[in-house]
């Protein structure tokens, strides 16, 4: 009876001398249970992927990190847009002290001008909105809920814009767009298709939204320079 209080005692000491007096004893960690199985760590020069990352996780990550990058499109829009509207004189260098590239901004503006906020669709990933930018409102709508409804990729939403305008243009039309066409060496064109790739904008849209950008900017510096004189 002594003995097992006197063995007793002797556990309880021991366990105080591992813990520390007022430190309760942790249980003990199971074997792969890592606190960062499983999971990514983001950090500014690229993604720490841990060694025994499953399918599954991996492909979820691919996911959420594409839901981001989406995402950063309109965030990056909508802040250009705000600092135009509210900071006029200074927005210019906000975008300088960002680091970011101006025009690629001008760009995700221009479709965020185009598409207020309750107008965008969740479901739909901002090149969707970036290919129905130029059209009319009507069309806009009319081609968003087809997207929608049929679960459309980009590719695959260009590709039935492109169809329908085919069908619907008669020769009267073809020939009048052809009277409108520019003389443009081929290797602007091959230039101007690297800008769009690198914008991610399909190309016949970065070409509308780049006049677009360039006639906002000189009617600006037209109405700046008017403001200064008067």
């Amino acid at each position: 009876m002594v003995a097992n209080q006197t063995r007793n005692h002797e556990i309880a000491r021991e366990t105080q001398l591992r813990s520390g007096p007022g430190v309760v004893a942790r249980p003990r960690r199971a074997v792969g249970d890592h606190p960062h199985c499983g999971r990514l760590l983001t950090t500014k020069v690229g993604l720490q992927i841990p060694a025994d990352m499953t399918f599954e996780d991996w492909e979820q990550a691919g996911r959420k990190l594409s839901g981001i990058l989406d995402s950063s499109s309109w965030w990056l829009g909508d802040w250009l847009v705000y600092g135009k509207d509210h900071y006029t004189d200074l927005y210019q260098r906000g975008i300088r002290a960002a680091g970011l590239s101006y025009q690629t901004l001008r760009n995700y503006a221009w479709v965020s001008r185009r598409f207020e906020f309750h107008r965008r669709r969740s479901a739909l990933s901002f090149q969707h909105h970036a290919e129905l930018a130029s059209l009319p409102l009507a069309e806009q709508e009319l081609w968003l809920d087809r997207a929608e409804e049929m679960k459309w990729t980009t590719k695959q939403l260009r590709n039935a814009i492109r169809d329908v305008r085919a069908a619907t243009e008669g020769q009267d039309g073809r020939q009048a767009e052809a009277t409108r066409r520019l003389a443009v060496p081929g290797d602007r064109i091959q230039w101007w298709h690297k800008a769009a790739e690198q914008s991610g904008i399909d190309f016949e849209q970065w070409v509308l939204a780049t006049l677009d950008n360039a006639a906002e900017r000189v009617l600006e510096d037209v109405e700046e320079q008017t403001a200064v004189s008067a």
